[in-house]
């Protein structure tokens, strides 16, 4: 399995499974001299950390992160910053009863036709658990962007009516603000493409739409157009249809992006599949799991946009792209 890293001039490269004895990952690229606040990278981790009310998976994990290189006495050094997440809380006896069988719209199916193995213990590489170090890079990534006031926001706009043993999808939708002029390119490098590959690594996202999106598709142009004004300091839109991208290219106006995601697959009554030798059979799902993504997912979208924006601010300064 390759494609483990995620941007450029910030990357960040993953490992480690929902079961196995740590998650964790690699941030190069990160620039020297920055003073980590590890209390706000610990506030972003318990924002998605689960057992927080009766609508999350009951496991207790303390989701600690250990810092192994790249820092010296609180600063980042420019070297690697290497780091992991201990796993202290997994049951694997939780999914026995599905080491042969394929969940329905879970990633079992494909993971064992493409790899011919998987690791059915809490979803293995497949869990939203193994996007934890997106989180700890992406908190790292809010400080720095935060010294040029740029900041990142979440909300939850929809989501779904609660049923009992059901699960429920929602809508999230982020906020970019303070962007600078002129991050992206208007070839194969757009912000708003970049972004919306972030956006779809995220478990259980199914949509992207940025500025007025899929609605953009009724209106007129005359409607749509962001006509420019000068505000008495700079030249800017007197609407944000577009949602701070023009051409592939930030404009300077707030980031407005909004995320669909589906109902958590794991709903807790009876479902019919198959098993591996594609033999019919019910089957009822056990274990601990959240009924919708949020809360829990507003640190993720939060921490990619913040990636993003930092890889393009990082390779607008380098002149690479």
């Amino acid at each position: 399995m390759n494609s483990n890293s995620f941007g450029t001039a910030f990357c960040l490269t993953t490992f480690g499974e929902s079961h196995g004895a740590a998650i964790g990952g690699v941030i190069d690229g990160c620039p020297a001299g920055v003073l980590l606040d590890k209390s706000l990278i610990e506030r972003e981790l318990s924002r998605r950390k689960p057992g927080q009310d009766n609508t999350m998976s009951a496991r207790k994990e303390p989701d600690e992160v250990e810092f192994l290189s790249g820092l010296f006495e609180g600063k980042t050094t420019g070297t690697p910053i290497a780091f992991l997440i201990r796993n202290k809380d997994a049951k694997t006896s939780d999914y026995e009863n599905i080491k042969n069988v394929f969940r329905p719209s879970h990633a079992d199916f494909t993971y064992q036709m493409k790899y011919g193995i998987r690791d059915y213990a809490g979803g293995g590489r497949g869990s939203a658990r193994t996007l934890l170090p997106c989180v700890v890079a992406g908190a790292i990534a809010k400080q720095i962007l935060a010294t040029q006031d740029i900041e990142i926001q979440s909300n939850v706009i929809q989501i779904g009516e609660e049923r009992e043993k059901d699960t429920v999808g929602a809508i999230v939708q982020g906020t970019i603000k303070n962007v600078p002029v002129g991050l992206g390119e208007p070839a194969f490098q757009k912000f708003n493409a970049v972004l919306a590959h972030a956006m779809m690594t995220i478990n259980a996202a199914k949509g992207f739409e940025i500025g007025e999106g899929f609605n953009a598709a009724s209106m007129r142009g005359s409607e749509c157009n962001d006509e420019f004004i000068f505000d008495g300091e700079r030249i800017r839109t007197k609407t944000n249809h577009s949602g701070g991208v023009q051409g592939g290219i930030t404009n300077g106006e707030d980031v407005v992006f909004r995320v669909a995601f589906k109902p958590i697959p794991s709903v807790m009554f009876p479902q019919q599949t198959v098993d591996i030798q594609g033999n019919a059979t019910t089957l009822e799902i056990q274990g601990r799991h959240d009924v919708c993504v949020v809360p829990r997912v507003l640190p993720m979208v939060e921490a990619m946009a913040a990636m993003v924006t930092l890889d393009f601010i990082l390779l607008k300064k380098c002149n690479k792209i």
